[in-house]
């Protein structure tokens, strides 16, 4: 759950813009029947299997319509809910319903897929020491709810954007020409508070970064031999994190060869969504 200060600062005028695209004037459709206020309530249904997430941001989208939207919920975020069952209810103005209804279910749906996704990912790792970490590869403005959503799942969050963390990628190394260059521009620029996390494509990469002085070795789109070795190369001496080609048949190998992180941007960018709607309303 987002706390007052993130909600109002970060979360709101992202909702308002989401509402402002689809309600660039007016709600042609609800205007048409429903001319004047009148009470109502409906029920949140979840068609498919799957972990809740997002009911603050549903809940949300309404009160900023109208701010006596009443939302009820009968589970929480990170809860299971089976095809079928009844997770909450709406109450107030049928207009604003009709008008909020299908912003809210896109976040809704959105967040409870990464949610979903992840948790099944998360599970494969369970009982051992490896996290599985999300990456910037997120929608558009929408990232503070999708890594929300990946922490709900199970998963932990990499860097939230560029002024979190020192990560040195192909292209950084590239423009500083080479790896030990790179990180020696990093500890002369970067506070001493940051670790430096260099992503490494080949053993003659992980030797120069370990020498350098990384806090963390990213293994990138390496195969099973080249992790291996490069485990052996580094020797505790420095964290690692695994990234790219993961699935489920690879993730228990590599967790088992001691890595500390394994990224995927799949949490975010592969998530399908959790077939949530909104159904039977009527007025009270």
């Amino acid at each position: 759950m987002f706390d007052p200060i993130t909600l109002k600062l970060n979360v709101d005028p992202l909702i308002i813009s989401a509402l402002q695209e689809d309600i660039s004037s007016e709600d042609v459709s609800t205007n048409c029947v429903m001319p004047s206020e009148k009470l109502g309530e409906a029920d949140l249904i979840c068609k498919e299997d799957g972990i809740i997430c997002g009911l603050q941001i549903f809940s949300r989208v309404f009160e900023l319509l109208e701010d006596r939207m009443k939302t009820e919920f009968f589970v929480k975020d990170g809860e299971w809910a089976e095809k079928g069952k009844l997770i909450g209810k709406i109450y107030g103005d049928m207009r604003v319903i009709l008008s909020g209804e299908r912003t809210a279910l896109n976040y809704l749906q959105r967040m409870s897929g990464i949610a979903s996704y992840t948790y099944f990912t998360a599970e494969l790792l369970k009982g051992r020491n490896t996290k599985l970490l999300d990456t910037r590869k997120t929608t558009p403005n929408n990232r503070i709810f999708e890594k929300y959503a990946v922490r709900i799942g199970g998963g932990n969050n990499h860097r939230y954007n560029l002024s979190d963390a020192v990560m040195l990628k192909d292209n950084h190394i590239g423009a500083a020409g080479g790896v030990k260059e790179a990180i020696r521009m990093a500890k002369e620029y970067a506070p001493f508070v940051r670790k430096i996390e260099v992503e490494t494509e080949n053993l003659e990469m992980v030797k120069e970064a370990l020498e350098a002085g990384a806090d963390i070795i990213m293994l990138d789109n390496m195969n099973y031999e080249e992790i291996k070795q490069g485990m052996e190369i580094i020797e505790g001496k420095a964290l690692v994190e695994v990234s790219g080609n993961i699935t489920k048949e690879n993730i228990l190998k590599l967790a088992d060869l001691g890595v500390d992180f394994i990224s995927s941007g799949a949490l975010t960018h592969s998530a399908p969504i959790l077939d949530i709607s909104l159904k039977n309303l009527h007025s009270i």
